[in-house]
């Protein structure tokens, strides 16, 4: 874009950094307050100005209160995002990992004494028995 395109010249030109957005995490004292306040709320509209006053949508909080009258007070401390993670799952997925890899190292151990017994063949030394080692 040119200076007449836009009216602006370019050094004037600016550009606006937005933060990232960011999940809201509310404590279970948070919640039970403003459930709380939201129960003492009796004129018209009193629900509405602390919605949004503290930002907050009336099905979040309709979560919350299925949760206070479940007698779920952990509930109402949040759940962690992401996958379960079984430990058992966990442990055999890491075993498998070792197992394959002292697979591929006992492959090359094989690898290198079989080479070391041709070497010895062609230089003409009698490879070395178990019992003589001993």
């Amino acid at each position: 874009m040119t200076e007449e395109q836009n009216g602006k010249p370019e050094a004037e030109r600016k550009t606006e950094v937005v933060a990232k957005a960011r999940r809201r995490q509310h404590t279970a004292e948070y919640k039970l307050r403003i459930l709380r306040e939201l129960d003492e709320c009796k004129g018209k509209g009193e629900v509405g100005a602390l919605l949004r006053r503290e930002g907050l949508y009336s099905s979040l909080v309709s979560k919350w209160r299925e949760q206070r009258e479940r007698g779920s007070l952990s509930g109402l401390a949040g759940q962690r995002r992401g996958p379960n993670v079984d430990p058992q799952a966990a442990e055999l997925a890491r075993l498998q990992r070792e197992n394959q890899r002292l697979q591929e190292e006992l492959e090359r151990a094989e690898l290198i004494i079989e080479v070391q017994k041709k070497v010895a063949q062609l230089v003409g030394t009698p490879p070395v028995s178990k019992n003589e080692a001993d």
